[in-house]
């Protein structure tokens, strides 16, 4: 088993930043590759990011390629989301998540996901 554990929510102004962190335990950290996902009011949970286990390779959907930066530090378990230039649109709860494979991951189906954390872009 593995739990993510998000934090770093909150409310905030467009145009500003937030980091969102996903704490891990469990299982080996640096096996699993973690994404970052998020669902708004009345749609579907959407996948945004993914980096492979040592970080050094990333994928970002097209709306957040540019503002969004997923790392991770192995050493401390912990994935992060850095999102920059935010807009009311960005309004969602965010979910970190991890497997073993990539592709389970970005078509929305990983193995274990964290219970959310909200996020409010106020306009």
């Amino acid at each position: 088993q593995v739990q993510l554990v998000e934090s770093g929510g909150g409310l905030v102004q467009a145009g500003g930043s937030l980091r969102l962190s996903c704490a891990a335990s469990g299982r080996t950290f640096s096996n699993y590759v973690m994404g970052w996902f998020r669902q708004a009011p009345g749609k579907e949970r959407e996948f945004l990011a993914v980096v492979d286990w040592s970080g050094g390779i990333t994928y970002y959907i097209d709306s957040v390629k540019g503002r969004f930066t997923i790392s991770r530090d192995n050493t401390k378990n912990t994935v992060y989301l850095q999102m920059n230039s935010l807009k009311p649109e960005d309004t969602a709860v965010y979910y970190c998540a991890a497997d073993l494979r990539s592709s389970r991951l970005r078509v929305g189906s990983p193995g274990y996901w964290g219970q959310g954390t909200q996020v409010t872009v106020s306009s």
